[in-house]
């Protein structure tokens, strides 16, 4: 199976997309947890406020604690990097392309067929490339995901390419 991908078509710059990098991309998105996180707009102010309260309370309850060091940090990042499900936004490398003024769909290439969508919706997809710290070889090498995780159980599989029209 081939894990290279190409974005093409009505585009300024085509570009080649490999999946198998993107672990290192500070723009992965953890999907464990991406579709269950509460996305409501709570007031900032309180919102700090809250927290300022929670930790004074704690300190003086507990005493300080003394935050874990970097080397811990980085130890539990790598493990986290080893077993975890991410996906990264398919925007930016749509954005790097530089789309013609006249595109307006993007074409998704499956071994299965192509599907249409318009380039406003695509901007939103997520491309998940990893389950559980392995690559998604056997139906991959990325699935599409929708902003809204409506297709998380059934995403788009088996893409092989995408095309600007």
């Amino acid at each position: 199976m081939e894990t290279i991908m190409s974005i093409s078509g009505n585009v300024k710059y085509p570009i080649t997309l490999d999946p198998g990098v993107w672990i290192f991309d500070d723009r992965r998105i953890d999907l464990t947890t991406y579709f269950i996180k509460e996305k409501a707009n709570s007031d900032s102010v309180e919102a700090y406020t809250k927290a300022v309260s929670k930790h004074w309370d704690r300190e003086i309850m507990e005493g300080a604690v003394v935050p874990p060091t970097l080397k811990t940090e980085k130890k539990f990042e790598k493990e986290k990097v080893l077993t975890g499900t991410f996906g990264i936004p398919l925007k930016p490398f749509l954005l790097n392309a530089e789309p013609a003024s006249e595109a307006k769909t993007l074409v998704v290439h499956t071994t299965k067929g192509e599907s249409e969508f318009s380039l406003e919706k695509a901007y939103e997809f997520i491309l998940a490339f990893s389950k559980n710290g392995q690559p998604l070889s056997s139906d991959g090498p990325v699935h599409i995901l929708y902003p809204d995780g409506s297709n998380q159980d059934n995403p788009i599989k088996n893409v092989t390419g995408f095309t600007l029209k």
